[in-house]
């Protein structure tokens, strides 16, 4: 008899570990019990019931709702774990079908919706803001309009959606103004010093003046738009002077700057053209000449975008919310609207928990799109489409996720009384990890997620954004692209990945491309690694931007494929295996004082300015324009040895065991079809020239700030001995680049 109680006892805890399988289905009804022969209706019913165990299988159709989950599970082996049923097409929207449209005039028709259609939320009426966002001089609202699935542009006002296609008064997207740039004033005629000041209350921008030092390129007057201008007294111009030096950086082509006697409006001195520097961190020097002007006087630079470009085709949509209704006015050529199929934003999000803490969820093999998601910051609670809302241990995998207003994936932080408060401060985001840390922000409560296998797209703001929740997780294997491309507003949190605090995080073998900066690791960035990624076509800014962390952190076996391949504000990387076809900008952050911690932990062990250097570059290939010699003169040493330099590359003074191939071109080319990726590239045999040695823990030393080693998460040492493809390499001298034993000649390589 007791054997047998032991029996029973064993086979009920083996069924309560197993969990219990609730099915959703389109035919189903909430009223029923879940199970296969009765599924429920909605993903937000099973939500509602399933137990840390259980598993929601979700069956062929489209889901409208918002999926809310009432609880996590309670470890990695007790997950709820929410999946598409086997070889099912299952799609979950933020959106609803809308008819009733009328036509206006032009190809312009409207449709009328009762407010209560949205519930408590309107998106039509919810205005995109916050910290470190810039809207360009409009408004823009969360809410979308689209047409087959795909979404048309809201107009900047009533009239430019009442027009005829194409005829709109303003400019939309990249093409047109505003234009991001920076400027900075440099003594007339010399490439030294500073000699005028700036009169705050002569500039025009909404951002006003910000102070830089001098050895950062002068005086830094912001985000300049079209007819802004900046007002500089004192001016010693110099009879005999007929040149001045001015630096911009510019991300985009077309700004001119004008010189002017007194006024905005004054007599016309000189002027230069600025093209596209690479970024708003790119400076370059420009020549204005000038008609000499003796004594001191005051000097006004007007910034000039070109022409706006009008973009063909481009279908817009305005929207007015009364007491009662919310009418839409949409451009639709050549259809009838309540012919097709039209959807409109109605939800925030699509898979999103109510409050923190939900752990141990995964979510597998769901098609999640049209969310109304608001502009994300680093300071206050960050919506996704689909978002972890300060949690642990979740799995997002083989999903595909698109069309978010401003976010697809967010790994971010809570959201309290200071969200959008820190005025755009280094301070106030100092606050906001004092606050997190107070919340019990740690290892042993936040982060742990992973998130691999999806396709992530049509975000306007970032693919995936996480503010301290991402810690101590794994990002890998996904497809990120048509990030920021409509590039209708701006900000400071734009890119293909953009984390803050990536603390022993992993991104690895990800294909990022057609982003505004495929990767961006902003503050805290520390035992992260950043691995076997390709990256290419991120042609706004850069592939991999470091921003303000002390190290140490990882960059190896990629493939950097843009423009521009390395803004580096960081101090303490570590670049090894890695094919930069780019530009490469270190560049010091003396205005800033930003954290390091303790090794593997969220613990903050001190705040410091970051002067640049300490850097290790071992085993690169190099192609121009890239290169090292602008870490020449870092303020600290940097290490460079068994580099390869091809195509125009330039090496660093100190650096050893490398090789100059200036007239070797690799001919590096992209091709994409499908979903497979090929790399054309020529390798010759100078590619086993360099003197290299393989990179190991003991190799790469300690981070100078943080002393701590650059290690696995576990703290074990770790040795670099695979290539960009898993393929073991020769440790005894291994060949540099991202490929461990590449044939020579006209090669392609199927890279994704």
């Amino acid at each position: 008899m007791k054997i047998f109680q032991v029996l029973c006892c064993v086979m009920l805890v083996a069924s309560l570990a197993s969990g219990r399988e609730y099915h959703v289905a389109v035919e189903g009804s909430d009223q029923d019990a879940g199970s296969s022969a009765q599924p429920f209706r909605t993903i937000a019913k099973a939500a509602e019931v399933a137990q840390p165990g259980d598993v929601v299988t979700v069956h062929e159709g489209t889901y409208r709702e918002r999926v809310t989950p009432a609880r996590g599970g309670t470890s990695d082996t007790e997950r709820i774990v929410y999946q598409a049923a086997a070889g099912a097409k299952v799609v979950l929207k933020g959106s609803e079908v809308v008819k009733g449209w009328e036509k206006v005039q032009n190809d312009t028709w409207k449709v009328t919706i009762p407010n209560d259609f949205f519930g408590d939320f309107n998106p039509y009426n919810d205005l995109i803001a916050g910290d470190w966002f810039n809207g360009k001089g409009r408004e823009h609202h969360t809410g979308a309009v689209y047409l087959n699935g795909h979404w048309l542009t809201e107009a900047a006002t009533l009239e430019d959606a009442l027009a005829p296609i194409g005829d709109a008064s303003s400019s939309y997207g990249p093409g047109g103004d505003p234009y991001l740039l920076n400027v900075a004033w440099l003594q007339p005629g010399t490439e030294s010093g500073a000699t005028a000041r700036v009169a705050a209350a002569g500039f025009a921008s909404q951002h006003g003046v910000q102070a830089a030092a001098c050895s950062e390129g002068g005086q830094c007057i912001g985000w300049i738009e079209h007819g802004d201008w900046v007002r500089y007294e004192n001016v010693d111009c110099g009879a005999r002077t007929e040149q001045m030096v001015i630096r911009a950086a510019s991300v985009t082509d077309g700004g001119t700057i004008e010189v002017r006697l007194d006024a905005p409006d004054g007599e016309l001195l000189g002027s230069c053209r600025v093209p596209h520097t690479g970024g708003w961190q790119s400076w370059s020097s420009f020549r204005a000449t000038i008609k000499p002007v003796s004594g001191s006087k005051t000097i006004c630079l007007v910034f000039r975008g070109r022409e706006a470009e009008k973009v063909s085709g481009l279908r817009l949509w305005f929207a007015k919310v009364d007491a009662t209704n919310t009418t839409i006015w949409a451009q639709f050529q050549d259809i009838n609207p309540n012919e097709s199929q039209v959807e409109i934003n109605v939800r925030q999000a699509v898979f999103y928990p109510a409050r923190t803490g939900i752990n141990y969820l995964t979510v597998r093999g769901l098609t999640m799109m049209h969310a109304a998601t608001n502009w994300a910051p680093p300071t206050a609670e960050q919506v996704g489409l689909i978002g972890t809302n300060w949690s642990k241990g979740w799995i997002i995998e083989d999903c595909d996720i698109r069309y978010s207003t401003c976010v697809g994936i967010t790994l971010g932080k809570h959201g309290d009384e200071y969200d959008n408060t820190s005025a755009d401060t280094a301070e106030g985001y100092v606050k906001t990890i004092e606050r997190a840390i107070d919340r019990g922000w740690s290892k042993d409560n936040i982060g742990h997620h992973l998130v691999r296998n999806n396709e992530i797209s049509h975000c306007e703001q970032a693919g995936l954004v996480g503010s301290l929740g991402a810690i101590f997780s794994t990002i890998s294997r996904n497809e990120i692209h048509d990030i920021h491309i409509r590039q209708l507003f701006t900000g400071a949190e734009m890119a293909g990945i953009k984390i803050h605090a990536a603390i022993d995080t992993e991104i690895s073998g990800n294909h990022i491309y057609r982003t505004c900066r495929g990767i961006w690791l902003d503050w805290m960035n520390q035992g992260s690694r950043v691995t076997r990624n390709l990256l290419h076509d991120n042609d706004t800014c850069e592939d991999l931007f470091v921003e303000v962390n002390h190290g140490p952190f990882l960059v190896d076996n990629n493939i950097f494929l843009s423009r521009r391949s390395l803004l580096d504000v960081s101090q303490g990387g570590a670049y090894v295996h890695n094919l930069f076809a780019g530009g490469i900008v270190p560049h010091p952050e003396l205005n800033r004082e930003t954290p390091y911690h303790k090794a593997h932990s969220a613990e903050v062990a001190g705040l410091l300015k970051i002067t640049g250097g300490d850097d290790r570059f071992y085993n690169n290939v190099f192609v121009g324009p890239s290169g090292l010699t602008a870490y020449d003169d870092a303020a600290r040493p940097v290490r460079a040895e068994g580099n390869l330099y091809l195509g125009g590359a330039r090496l660093g003074a100190s650096e050893a065991n490398s090789v100059v191939r200036t007239a070797l071109d690799p001919n590096i080319r992209v091709t994409q079809e499908d979903t497979s990726v090929t790399l054309h590239i020529t390798i010759d045999p100078s590619w086993r020239l360099p003197n290299t040695a393989v990179v190991t823990t003991k190799r790469l030393g300690l981070a100078a700030v943080t002393k701590a080693a650059y290690e696995n998460p576990d703290g074990t040492p770790l040795t670099i001995d695979t290539d960009y493809f898993g393929k073991q390499r020769n440790t005894s001298a291994p060949c540099p680049g991202p490929f461990a034993k590449p044939s020579v000649g006209k090669l392609t390589l199927r890279v994704w």
